[in-house]
């Protein structure tokens, strides 16, 4: 698949199009290449420092000088990919991806953009200490985007025939076991859904002191004069009452239809 398609195929037809989701599935060349390719049209300049942000979510960003032979050694020798900026004053930028290599690289917005698998390998690597080892401030950022859970039973019991392991498996949890003497600890990892928030818009305006602004002031007044109308003939209805002192004949129970104890 061709460079060219493959940015397409990822909604990227210029390097304005660039996000803090998309940024994640670029190459290093990929994101030279739209830089490039953009850079002489009018008014890109203005843009250059938000699109040097988002790419340093993903990738190690550098300033050099081209015209220095320790930066050029340096940052052109090929482990390093570079484009030039729109003010040669500048200079160059240099970027290489951004590896997690340790539990503590992770971060609210790479853990994002890792497996399930990834994630239990990189526990695994943290002294085999298991899920109680990692800080509560990695633990924070690891269930922002998976649902974790563990389960500590003896080694012999572990894999028992519908056990918890073989249920959480075919929930489609990941598993890594950690060995601890004669006992084994199961941690379950899946990556969480995607949420979709969702925006409120509302028409409710509010004057100076915080009070609501209704548009239909009129209907509001007519709603008033309703209410005193109905207050009035109430007032009216409990006049006429009152007056009115007949006594009303009070039939017997068995009139009524009520059974009687005897």
């Amino acid at each position: 698949m061709s460079k060219e398609k493959k940015e397409k195929d990822l909604g990227l037809e210029s390097i304005l199009d660039l996000n803090s989701n998309n940024v994640w599935n670029l190459t290093e060349e990929q994101i030279a290449n739209l830089w490039e390719k953009e850079k002489a049209e009018e008014g890109f300049p203005s843009s250059e420092e938000k699109l040097l942000n988002i790419i340093r979510l993903s990738f190690e960003v550098v300033h050099y000088n081209p015209n220095d032979e320790r930066d050029l050694k340096k940052y052109e020798s090929g482990d390093w990919t570079h484009f030039s900026r729109t003010d040669s004053r500048k200079g160059c930028v240099a970027l290489r991806r951004k590896y997690i290599k340790r539990i503590t690289d992770l971060s609210y917005e790479n853990v994002k953009h890792i497996t399930a698998a990834m994630l239990l390998e990189l526990i695994d690597r943290n002294f085999g200490g298991g899920w109680d080892s990692i800080p509560l401030s990695i633990k924070d950022i690891i269930e922002s985007a998976f649902d974790i859970s563990t389960t500590q039973l003896p080694t012999s019991r572990i894999h028992a025939k519908g056990g918890t392991l073989e249920r959480k498996v075919e929930q489609g949890y990941e598993v890594l076991e950690v060995a601890k003497g004669t006992w084994t600890e199961a941690i379950f990892a899946k990556k969480k859904e995607p949420v979709q928030k969702i925006r409120c818009n509302s028409d409710v305006q509010y004057d100076e002191e915080g009070n609501v602004i209704r548009e239909n002031q009129d209907e509001d007044i007519d709603d008033e004069n309703t209410m005193e109308g109905d207050e009035e003939m109430e007032n009216e209805d409990d006049t006429f009452y009152s007056s009115y002192a007949a006594e009303a004949e009070v039939k017997e129970e068995t009139e009524e239809g009520f059974p009687i104890e005897e």
